[in-house]
């Protein structure tokens, strides 16, 4: 009896382990088209030259107004002429609400201000942004993976189509 328990507390111990593995995500596709390549999922942007975040399952800005955080899709008119595109972006994952502790954010990026060096995911020509539907060759990147079945199922490769 003893042996059979701790089987099925390492059987699973094993399938947690296994089921943790994988689920991660990609969200390329829900990446803001100005986001730096490089990342297949990103949780939140940080923007040290205007100190606000951007949430990117949510697409939303979080900026501080006052003593409170706004979450709002588009940036407030004090920032209206930030080029987001240009500007320098720190990915922050596996982080709930990094603006409630923005001190060590601020303190810990504070030297990217100004900098310019990254790619953003509109001027890549890898494949797997055009995904994205802003990105400008998501028309190509449509053409190569289209359903070939018109809408219609395929029947899961059962036999043949019905047309």
């Amino acid at each position: 009896m003893k042996k059979l328990m701790l089987l099925l507390i390492a059987v699973t111990g094993f399938t947690a382990t296994t089921m943790a593995q994988i689920n991660v995500s990609i969200n390329i596709g829900r990446q803001p088209v100005w986001g730096p390549v490089g990342y297949d999922h990103v949780d939140y942007y940080y923007l040290p030259d205007i100190e606000c975040y951007y949430d990117v399952p949510a697409q939303v800005y979080v900026y501080r107004n006052g003593n409170n955080w706004v979450r709002s899709r588009a940036l407030p008119p004090r920032y209206a002429n930030f080029d987001v595109y240009h500007a320098h972006k720190v990915v922050i994952n596996g982080v709930n609400r990094p603006y409630m502790t923005h001190d060590k954010y601020r303190q810990q990026y504070y030297n990217y201000r100004g900098k310019h060096d990254q790619i953003a995911i509109r001027d890549s020509r890898e494949e797997k942004y055009w995904a994205n539907k802003y990105h400008p060759n998501h028309g190509q990147w449509k053409k190569d993976h289209r359903d070939d079945h018109n809408g219609r199922a395929d029947r899961g490769g059962r036999g043949r189509d019905r047309h």
